[in-house]
């Protein structure tokens, strides 16, 4: 197989690693938040903000990043023959884990992506987000190893494939027909920040069309989280740039309280683990038509709206006044689950 498809080979999914690493970094250079070039559970609370879902004015825009990452896959398994709608594998456990996740990596602040990226900038406060995020994955493994599974997906009508992306094209479709207008917070039915890192954005078109390419080649290579070899890449890059500064205090967009920092990205790591993949693999599958993994995207953008809506989001100056108990209940609810569609339950 990986000789008809060399992206599918271990040096396929390293060379889509680094051009992900080397990609983040360049949004970051052109205008994009620092230590922040692509977090999935980030944009996709820009998203929910831009939408009105959530009214924290600072985190507002509809982000490009994550509507490319859908079309480029799209658009891939299309040209390939990979477009396969399906779905029907635990389709509300899959929302519930998506609004956990997101929950729990906005208590961190960041995706495992942005834990990478943060790394690579120098965040020491990234280390315990990264320490938690491997503790999630071991306990998604030890789940597994009692035989959990959420089910089978099967074989749907292609309608319901198309429906995740040509919710994309409309999100695009509003981004272009209500553009941010100068010294205004709203465009339309649409809401922008002039402030924090919603207002910081790469060029739309720069944006858009590096997550198109990495959307492809992501579809290509089956890529999930692929952490070394980006991590060294983006440090690199970082170094070349001078985006590159060491430390635990004053980080772009980070708090330095290292226990919630590590309890909220156990949270995220277990849900991402239950569900399958990493935020980014999600919106990839869901491009090439797995209705569960558009399912689980969908609950990320709401769970990302309730964490400002109900002051669970941390910021720089700490996590919020309720993200302490939305991590211990995040947390248990994902155990409840994990034992709960185990075999050995």
């Amino acid at each position: 197989m990986n000789g008809k498809n060399p992206f599918a080979s271990t040096a396929g999914i390293i060379v889509v690693g680094a051009v992900i690493g080397v990609a983040a970094i360049l949004l970051q250079k052109f205008g994009n938040p620092a230590n922040m070039g692509i977090c999935v559970a980030c944009f996709e609370r820009d998203i929910a903000g831009g939408l009105g879902l959530h009214r924290a004015a600072i985190v507002q825009y509809i982000r490009p990043e994550i509507i490319g990452f859908v079309l480029g896959s799209l658009g891939m398994a299309l040209a390939v023959g990979e477009f396969r709608p399906r779905g029907g594998s635990s389709p509300l456990v899959r929302f519930v884990l998506g609004m956990i996740a997101a929950i729990g990596a906005l208590v961190f602040l960041g995706c495992p992506w942005r834990t990478i990226l943060r790394l690579a900038g120098g965040d020491g406060n990234a280390l315990f987000g990264l320490a938690g995020l491997v503790c999630g994955i071991a306990g998604g493994t030890f789940f597994f190893k009692r035989g959990y599974s959420l089910g089978s997906s099967v074989k749907q009508n292609a309608a319901a494939g198309w429906l995740f992306p040509l919710i994309m094209l409309g999100l695009l479709g509003l981004y272009l027909a209500f553009p941010q207008i100068s010294g205004k917070p709203q465009s339309g039915p649409l809401f922008y920040s002039f402030s924090g890192p919603g207002s910081a954005h790469a060029p739309f078109l720069l944006s858009f069309g590096v997550a198109l390419v990495i959307g492809a080649l992501a579809q290509r290579s089956r890529f999930c989280t692929m952490g070394a070899f980006r991590d060294l890449m983006a440090i690199v890059a970082n170094m070349l740039t001078g985006g590159f500064h060491a430390g635990f205090e004053n980080q772009p967009v980070a708090h330095t309280d290292g226990l919630w920092n590590f309890l909220g990205m156990v949270t995220a790591g277990l849900a991402f683990a239950l569900a399958g993949g990493c935020p980014g693999r999600q919106l990839f599958m869901a491009g090439e038509g797995d209705s569960d993994a558009a399912v689980f995207a969908l609950g990320m953008l709401v769970g990302a709206a309730m964490a400002h809506n109900l002051g669970t989001a941390s910021s720089a100056t700490g996590i919020g006044a309720y993200g302490a108990q939305a991590t211990l209940i995040g947390l248990v609810i994902c155990l409840f689950i994990g034992f709960a569609f185990s075999k050995k339950a």
